[in-house]
């Protein structure tokens, strides 16, 4: 069977080219010799969708590198006991289950399912969560969004129903350590939300194909929707890794490291060079993260 390559340079965007290929040659390696090779097959991490009962959960890491962070979590009727200012990664958040308000010295909003947000570099932000589950993508900045917003974060005091306005924790951090902590007025940092400083823009995604979100010097994000595949077309990153997120449906996944049956929940990364299509036989949607630098799996789901 004849099928189609693109071969691409994201996330620099060097430009393309479209390869006609014989599908089983593409997916058979070479006999033994200077040129066969055996890489390790492709895996999935899988992170529950729906809420579990427990109390507060850190944040769990699922990928890395020196510019990426993808990490999962969860809570109810719990906030993060701290507001977290950190001083050299955006935080894009995926809205994937229940209800979370973040809440920042830029506005605060309600995050449902299939919300994404960003939290710029050195803005304060804490989440309160009702039965949430939320993906993490943290970026080396300046990230920028570049899809479809649908509203912004806005000045909200009380930021939701039984809040009551105290002293709390500000925790600082950079190179993913800690740096400072200290004592803060929580409705004084409220407060200074203002649209002419600028705001936290919410973006969703519901058009057919890539819609892009986010870009930034070494990493995409974008959210992919298919209303059905049949693998005729591949894809090959030249100069990047992917790390992809199933939100709905289910997909099959074939490259040349193997073939995944994917399900809602589960994350894979495909490494660079390595040829991926998809097929499936109804809708399907997940997240695309394209990274400039090799994503190592860390210890986690």
């Amino acid at each position: 069977m004849i099928v189609h390559e693109v071969l691409d340079g994201l996330p620099y965007d060097s430009g393309t080219r479209l390869l006609r290929r014989q599908e089983h040659l593409l997916l058979t390696g070479p006999p033994a010799g200077p040129a066969a090779l055996s890489p390790e097959p492709l895996e999935t991490a899988h992170v529950p969708q729906e809420y579990v009962e427990q109390g507060f959960a850190r944040p769990r890491r699922v990928y890395q590198n020196a510019c990426l962070q993808v990490e999962w979590q969860q809570m109810h009727d719990f906030r993060q006991p701290f507001y977290h200012r950190n001083n050299d990664m955006d935080e894009i958040a995926f809205q994937i289950t229940g209800e979370c308000t973040v809440m920042t010295d830029l506005g605060s909003a309600v995050l449902r399912p299939g919300d994404f947000s960003r939290v710029p570099v050195g803005t304060a932000h804490d989440h309160y969560g009702v039965r949430d589950v939320h993906l993490a993508i943290d970026v080396l900045p300046p990230a920028r969004e570049v899809g479809p917003v649908v509203r912004h974060a806005e000045r909200l005091v009380p930021p939701f129903p039984g809040w009551e306005a105290g002293i709390v924790t500000e925790f600082v951090t950079a190179s993913h350590q800690g740096v400072a902590s200290f004592l803060i007025d929580e409705r004084l940092l409220l407060e200074q939300a203002s649209p002419e400083e600028g705001t936290i823009a919410i973006q969703r995604a519901d058009a057919p194909g890539t819609t892009w979100l986010y870009r930034s010097a070494h990493v995409w994000v974008g959210n992919v929707r298919l209303d059905g595949a049949d693998g005729s077309l591949y894809r090959r990153h030249r100069t990047a890794d992917e790390v992809q997120y199933q939100i709905s449906g289910r997909r099959r996944l074939v490259t040349q490291r193997g073939t995944l049956d994917l399900e809602p929940g589960d994350l894979v990364h495909i490494p660079v060079g390595c040829a991926f299509t998809d097929v499936c036989a109804g809708p399907s949607a997940h997240i695309s993260v394209v990274s400039g630098q090799a994503v190592t799996r860390v210890a986690g789901p």
